[in-house]
């Protein structure tokens, strides 16, 4: 499960002297919607197996770090059954813990609670959402089993949630939790420093509001990003359309100062 709210500070703005992008934003966290691929597991057998996962995933579910690759901001894995209702998730990079999971199945099967936890900023982030089921795991699976789609988030704590632009005539900046970046509009890639993936940048403005941006990762284009600012200057609307996973979510940001 992705949470893409604390991964808003990857996001650039326009290029122009005292745009509708500057200032400190929030993003809306009942505006958040999540369309395309669903996201697919399966816990049985003693065995994890996340289809939905670029690269696919298949591990032991014994609570114990299980070495995973081609996954930028992990590479083992750790998932653990709590009960009949819930499983857990931890990934590391390097040793340390870099996201947590953990997913809660309705009484009737039908959606699960999810709360995930972020530690690649300098301060941890939370988030909670909610997915309804799409289609059932096999026979004789764990309940969390089968096809998922976010339905809303629900929760999200300020420390991943708030980013700071300033742009000038020829480049922007952007700050949150720890990661930061300042990239020309010159088509050129430029890093995210502070970002333990190593995200790289490059920047396209198709007019005074709105703006693309391309992430890559491990050389890859990732992500494709648009950025629409209003005229009013009060809301940006962020859609990712992320190419690892198959889905694009979109976000509302607030105006703060």
């Amino acid at each position: 499960m992705r949470i893409v709210i604390a991964a808003l500070v990857l996001a650039p703005a326009a290029a122009l002297a005292s745009s509708a992008f500057d200032g400190t934003w929030k993003g809306r966290v009942d505006s958040v919607k999540v369309t395309g691929n669903p996201d697919m597991w399966v816990v049985a057998d003693g065995m994890f197996t996340c289809s939905s996962c670029n690269p696919q995933i298949k591990i032991k579910a014994d609570g114990t770090d299980q070495k995973v690759t081609g996954h930028p901001y992990y590479d083992t894995v750790a998932v653990k059954v709590v009960d009949a209702k819930t499983v857990e998730r931890t990934n590391k990079l390097a040793g340390k813990v870099t996201g947590t999971d953990q997913w809660t199945v309705s009484a009737d099967g039908s959606a699960f609670s999810g709360k995930f936890t972020d530690y690649t900023g300098v301060y941890s982030t939370a988030a909670a959402t909610t997915e309804k089921r799409l289609a059932a795991g096999p026979a004789g699976a764990h309940a969390a089993s089968g096809s998922w789609m976010q339905d809303k988030a629900t929760e999200a704590s300020d420390a991943g949630n708030i980013v700071n632009y300033k742009m000038t005539e020829d480049s922007f900046s952007a700050s949150g939790n720890g990661q930061t970046f300042n990239a020309k509009f010159d088509g050129k890639d430029y890093p995210v420093q502070g970002d333990p993936a190593h995200t790289m940048v490059t920047l396209k403005r198709i007019d005074a509001n709105t703006v693309l941006v391309s992430q890559k990762r491990q050389g890859k284009v990732t992500d494709e990003i648009r950025l629409a600012a209003a005229k009013d200057g009060k809301t940006v609307e962020f859609t990712d359309k992320d190419l690892v996973y198959g889905q694009t979510t979109t976000v509302t940001l607030e105006k703060q100062k």
